[in-house]
């Protein structure tokens, strides 16, 4: 029952968000809108900005959906790309929000997942430290996150196939010869070079 009323919640806001801005949406007409009263929203999040990550994070597990593979990459970040289209109006109030801070988070979250799984799978056969691996995750978050920020900020009307196959091309192989450079079995110097 808890997670249908948080669904029931999330699905309210969304609702909400495609009629006005996320700063004119209170936890009352959220409630309202809900048929819950507002004990009930406050009983499964502490505020508006709570129910959006918990929104925020339901649809990217459905999104990503086990894509964490170097063979599945480029499917599960499509996937991302098409849960914002159907989020669009909750993911371009919460980028023009006071809420970015959020979305940003979001983003890093689920890109980093995705990649940290397709890191420890070409890391198999491949001494590499797991600090060394997370370092290597976030280094390509950074570059797929700012890629999917500055999508939003334009509306999001770029194709998204377009942005991931342009970032296959740019990334075959490279996870790979990143963790090569990583190895714990080859000397300090020759890492540098």
């Amino acid at each position: 029952m808890s997670q249908t009323t948080k669904r029931a919640l999330s699905a309210s806001l969304k609702k909400l968000l495609a009629k006005k801005p996320l700063d004119k949406i209170t936890v009352t007409d959220i409630a309202e809108d809900c048929e819950v009263g507002r004990q009930t929203f406050y009983y499964h999040f502490q505020d508006i900005y709570d129910l959006m990550e918990w929104t925020f994070t339901e649809e990217t597990s459905r999104a990503i959906g086990g894509k964490q593979t170097y063979d599945t990459w480029q499917q599960g970040f499509r996937q991302v790309f098409e849960a914002a289209l159907e989020n669009k109006p909750l993911i371009l109030n919460a980028y023009h929000s006071i809420s970015r801070d959020q979305l940003e988070r979001y983003l890093y979250d689920i890109t980093f997942h995705l990649l940290i799984g397709v890191v420890e799978e070409r890391s198999a056969d491949i001494p590499v430290r797991q600090e060394d691996q997370r370092f290597i995750a976030d280094f390509y978050k950074f570059a797929f996150v700012g890629l999917m920020l500055d999508w939003i900020r334009r509306g999001m009307k770029d194709d998204p196939q377009q942005i991931i196959d342009r970032l296959s091309v740019l990334i075959h192989g490279d996870i790979t010869r990143a963790l090569q450079k990583y190895r714990t079995d080859r000397p300090f110097s020759d890492k540098q070079g």
